[in-house]
């Protein structure tokens, strides 16, 4: 996880603003991203994404995290993968038919999962809601927890991608240093179009032997 990546955005953002996600989405705001199609698409394509980066078998447990109303689940059962779809806004929950992919209202950071459940685990636009700054001991902590508990939720020669939105350089490559330092995880970051901030998508993956 050591290769150089510099970038700042200068854009404020949502979770910037708001101390925790749920306060951001609730109400006709939650209703409105659950109910956008432009959003579906992003995350379809972002998920594409990820899943040519994980190469995983058909038919391959999966845990989407931070699932939010399920745009991710929803192609990965589609395309014939078992999926658990998990959130902590349960309000996320009571979309499209998520019933049909187990859904979970829980927190990412503690996972209510047996050892070694998962084939794979998938996130997108989650991560950046739990380490903001790299000064905040509890986020640190969370973010801790949650690399263990990735680990400990993972089947032998398992893998986990994470697609997010880091503000800063320094604060993704503290998100690669906790998982480094707390796990057994062999892992990098993937960057798509590294010099675009309009088109840039970062991703974490990792590999459980």
């Amino acid at each position: 996880m050591s290769k150089e990546y510099h970038f700042e955005v200068k854009r404020k953002r949502p979770e910037e603003t708001y101390e925790k996600v749920s306060d951001y989405f609730k109400g006709e705001r939650l209703n409105k991203y659950a109910e956008s199609k432009s959003m579906m698409h992003i995350q379809e394509k972002i998920t594409i994404r990820a899943l040519e980066i994980l190469e995983l078998e058909k038919e391959s447990i999966i845990l989407d995290m931070g699932c939010g109303p399920g745009f991710t689940s929803i192609y990965l059962k589609e395309i014939g993968h078992h999926v658990v779809a998990l959130d902590l806004i349960s309000e996320f929950l009571k979309y499209y038919e998520l019933h049909e992919i187990n859904p979970l209202a829980a927190d990412m950071c503690f996972t209510p999962f047996k050892p070694a459940s998962f084939d794979a685990i998938i996130s997108i636009s989650a991560l950046q809601w739990i380490l903001r700054d790299i000064n905040d001991n509890l986020m640190k902590n969370r973010m801790i927890n949650l690399a263990k508990s990735i680990s400990f939720i993972l089947k032998p020669n398992s893998k986990a991608i994470f697609q997010f939105y880091p503000k800063t350089d320094s604060i993704m490559k503290e998100i690669g240093k906790i998982f480094a330092e707390n796990t057994a995880l062999n892992g990098n970051f993937v960057i798509d179009n590294p010099n675009n901030p309009t088109k840039r998508d970062i991703f974490l993956f990792l590999a459980k032997k």
